[in-house]
């Protein structure tokens, strides 16, 4: 069998990019990018210039994504650049922490929303706000196994609604300030801060908000017409979430100063609840429908990267096998899924977001890298888009400050801790990768029998 070919058309490439976007940062990360920003000015230029920088990253991917029509994000890219070791490394980091953590604090944010109206006055328990989140992995999770077409239309009806709240936080915004409520705007630069580190970690929060740029590089095999749909798709999704963005954040600003955004526990709560009452309960709601929307397309893509990871042989085979009815591929899923529920056990969402970051921008900066690589190695390969090599160099180089600012301004061993994760792959790759030892497949031939006939599953058929 394969994965089911060709659902994913240009509509729901834009819904997938700006469903996954749009989660809980824009309702969360205001406060964290306002706070490492100092000021209102500042702060929405970050905003503006994540979603430049979002739009960039993207731009470098759809080159790449059309040159290689191979699923799995980064991984064919670092594979075809550097060889197998680079790629490997990617999907161990991505497939162990960086998917299944993202995929947690995203359901952690859902759950946090929607148990939030049935404890008025306090914060719901922990335990009700993680049982939830579990909740949701494994609704979403088996959404994903059951059809890619339900799996799109899932995504498609999510991010309507978050457009929807979207239009009506800015709406109310636009309204506010036509009734002169501007005085947050005044002097917009006082306090600004110019720590090298701080204005880092500022970036960091307004890009978690941004991430799922790079999401329908995931998908690319089961995309309509990638050549024309997956550029489109970007060129469309991203710079329509930035203005949404920056839009959402002047419509806070006019109804709360900087120090009541900061001290909101939800921004957008807040915000409907001075805006927008007696229907206030709108938004929370509506933060519910985005956060779920968000998670399942994490989700969504998730599957597609340990998927490609089992057929290159870099993860256990039974990964890359495809379920026989349903055409989808129900391991790679049900594994993201579990390590997601495992994360949310000690999740503490910023500390989260921050070591997130640090590894997923090392690996952004690898794979613009690997563009301008294979402009000099891989001249032959054909580029239906091809962008100038400056923006992939201006990557590069924005990578390299996202990763090293926060670590020079404040050394922190979690970052060590992060690092040495990365590169203790290497320790499973050498027996198992490169040597392919005997008695690893001694052990996985039985295990991987019983999975195949529990899941009811098959290894896909070759393409070229």
């Amino acid at each position: 069998p394969q994965i089911q070919n060709e659902n994913v058309g240009l509509l729901s490439g834009i819904c997938l990019i700006v469903g996954t976007m749009i989660g809980s940062g824009i309702f969360i990360s205001p406060k964290s990018v306002l706070l490492y920003s100092g000021a209102v000015g500042p702060c929405l230029l970050i905003w503006t210039a994540c979603g430049v920088l979002s739009t960039l990253g993207a731009l470098c991917y759809a080159e790449l994504g059309t040159m290689i029509t191979k699923s799995g994000g980064e991984y064919p890219y670092l594979m075809e650049a550097f060889g197998s070791i680079v790629a490997y490394l990617y999907s161990w980091t991505t497939i162990m922490v960086l998917k299944p953590s993202s995929f947690a604090i995203i359901t952690l944010s859902f759950a946090e929303y929607a148990s939030t109206p049935f404890y008025p006055g306090c914060s719901p328990p922990l335990i009700v706000t993680k049982c939830l989140a579990a909740a949701a992995i494994l609704v979403i999770t088996s959404i994903n196994c059951l059809s890619v077409k339900l799996a799109s239309y899932v995504q498609n009806f999510f991010t309507a609604a978050k457009l929807l709240i979207i239009l009506v936080i800015v709406v109310a915004g636009i309204v506010m300030l036509a009734q002169g409520k501007t005085e947050n705007f005044s002097n917009s630069f006082d306090g600004t801060t110019t720590s090298f580190g701080a204005i880092g970690l500022a970036f960091y929060n307004g890009l978690w908000a941004y991430d799922g740029w790079n999401q329908l590089n995931f998908i690319t095999e089961e995309l309509k017409n990638p050549f024309r749909n997956l550029p489109l798709a970007i060129v469309i999704g991203i710079p329509l979430v930035t203005v949404c963005y920056v839009l959402v954040n002047v419509a806070y600003f006019t109804v709360m100063t900087t120090t009541e955004l900061l001290l909101s526990p939800a921004v957008a709560v807040t915000f409907g609840d001075r805006v927008l009452y007696p229907a206030s309960w709108i938004v929370p709601l509506f933060v519910v429908f985005s956060t779920f929307g968000s998670a399942n397309g994490s989700c969504f893509t998730a599957g597609r990267l340990v998927y490609a990871s089992g057929r290159e042989g870099h993860m256990v085979k039974i990964l890359s096998y495809i379920n026989v009815k349903r055409y989808t591929p129900a391991p790679a899923l049900i594994f993201n899924g579990v390590l997601a529920i495992f994360y949310t056990i000690p999740a503490d969402i910023n500390t989260l977001i921050n070591y997130f970051s640090f590894a997923q921008w090392f690996f952004y900066g690898l794979t613009a890298l690997a563009l301008i690589v294979m402009r000099f190695t891989r001249k032959n390969l054909d580029r239906p888009v091809k962008i100038p090599v400056v923006l992939a160099g201006i990557m590069v180089l924005v990578s390299c400050y996202l990763v090293l600012a926060p670590i020079i301004d404040k050394p922190e061993l979690e970052y060590l801790y992060c690092t040495i994760f990365i590169f203790s792959g290497l320790i499973l790759y050498y027996p198992f990768v490169y040597r392919k030892v005997n008695w690893g497949r001694k052990i996985m031939r039985p295990i991987t029998m019983h999975l195949q006939l529990l899941m009811d599953v098959a290894p896909p058929e070759k393409t070229e």
